[in-house]
Order: structure tokens, then sequence, then C-alpha cells
């Protein structure tokens, strides 16, 4: 029997590469999709993408969906504790792996692995410092299409967000731009491929600005900020 496996789906394009690699190794036995919401907008965690948007997904994947509801600025002590909770029910159910698709990030990569671990779970990194450049032109040659749901303003204006990613797209990022936005530069909403049944059907809405506080440090005071620009994306 294959172990039973959670799979981190984020809506973008790095989960759908990523669930593609891991339903083509056959390794494992995906029980569910989880994914973090805001609980006050029932949007997806930085992404901005609508909970309806996210069910629709899950349901042309074929896979059951786990919400993780996360409050509007909660702490890391609250988010550890939902997390922890998450997981445990999620193992409670016969799960060993969690699988997510990160690909460079080693403190991040750290620290799930340190988190499950603590409960007894093994995570997974089915697309662990593979080339980006590579990866986003795979992604693309195997049919899969997605759009640009929100951009850092640090790295990208706003004529970025709301972009499907295309040949042109990669060609017109700045040389400091990841392709696959893996520094968090650009977040994205995966809506047709070779894992899904269907399309996903959605709209295009407005694009507007939000800016959230920089956490307080000797780098930077309490007036410093993250801007991002938002794509809203309407279900049809």
């Amino acid at each position: 029997m294959k172990p039973k496996a959670i799979f981190n789906w984020s809506s973008g394009k790095d989960s759908a590469l990523a669930l593609y690699k891991t339903l083509k190794e056959d390794r494992f036995e995906i029980t569910s999709l989880l994914t973090s919401v805001n609980e006050e907008f029932q949007r997806i965690s930085m992404h901005g993408v609508h909970v309806d948007l996210l069910k629709q997904q899950a349901s042309s994947l074929g896979i059951p969906l786990t919400i993780m509801e996360i409050p509007k600025e909660p702490s890391m002590e609250q988010y550890r504790e939902i997390m922890i909770s998450t997981m445990d029910t999620i193992k409670s159910r016969g799960n060993t792996h969690s699988i997510f698709g990160d690909i460079f990030l080693e403190d991040l990569r750290k620290y799930r692995e340190e988190q499950l671990q603590s409960i007894g779970m093994e995570a997974v990194f089915p697309l662990w410092e593979q080339n980006t450049s590579h990866l986003i032109n795979e992604f693309l040659h195997l049919g899969f299409k997605t759009i640009v749901t929100c951009v850092n303003a640090t790295y990208l204006d706003k004529s970025f967000a709301g972009r499907i990613i295309d040949k042109d797209f990669i060609q017109d990022l700045p040389d400091n731009v990841d392709p696959c936005g893996e520094n968090g530069e650009f977040h994205t909403f995966t809506f047709d491929g070779p894992i899904f049944k269907n399309p996903i059907q959605f709209e295009i809405g407005e694009t507007v600005k939000k800016t959230y506080p920089k956490p307080k440090s000797e780098e930077n005071d309490a007036h410093e900020e993250y801007v991002f620009w938002f794509c809203d994306l309407i279900s049809k």
C-alpha cells in the first residue's frame, strides 16, 4: 500500500506542477488538498483567490479539499497552534506525509520539516532545488494555464497583475525577479492543465493596491510597509 499524504495546495502554478509530478510518480495516495484561507475575507492567503474558485479547482482535480481558516493578522504562535491542530487531525486519518511546492527557500523548508517532525510526519518537496527557468517552461509545455493574481510592488508594477503567464510574460520580467516568483514577487491561480478534468471558469475584476505593515525590527521602523497589487478573479 502507498503511504497516505496531504498535498499543500496554494492554487498557483508551483502547486499545480508539484501535484502533477507527484501524481505521475505515483508514490503516494493523495487523500486531500490543504489550503490556508483568510477567515474574514474567505480568500486564499497571499494569493487573494476567493474560496469559490478554490472549491472549483478541487472539484476539477477530483481531490477532497481541507480548508484551514486563519485569522486576519495571526501571530506566529496562533498560526502554529492552528497548523498543529489541523495536522494532528490529518495525521489521525492515516496520513504520514505532507507535500509542498517549495523550490529553494531553505528557511521555509526547515520550518515545515521541524513542525511536521514534531507530530511524527514527513515533508516532501517534488520541485526542490530545480532550475526555476526550466520549471516554468516545463509548466507551459505541459499545457498548464495560470494567471497572476498578486504582485509585490517592490519588484513588479500594476501591469503584471492579471496577466496570463506565457513566453512574453517571462521575457518581460525584470532580471531581479525569479521566473517562478519564488521570492514572493508574484502569485498565481492555475485554471487549466493536464491534471484538471475541466477548465476553471472566471472573469477578471479590478486590480487594487493593498498595503501591509512590515514587522518591526532593527532594519525598519513601524512606518514601513509591503505594497501589493491584487487582481480580483470572479467566479462565473
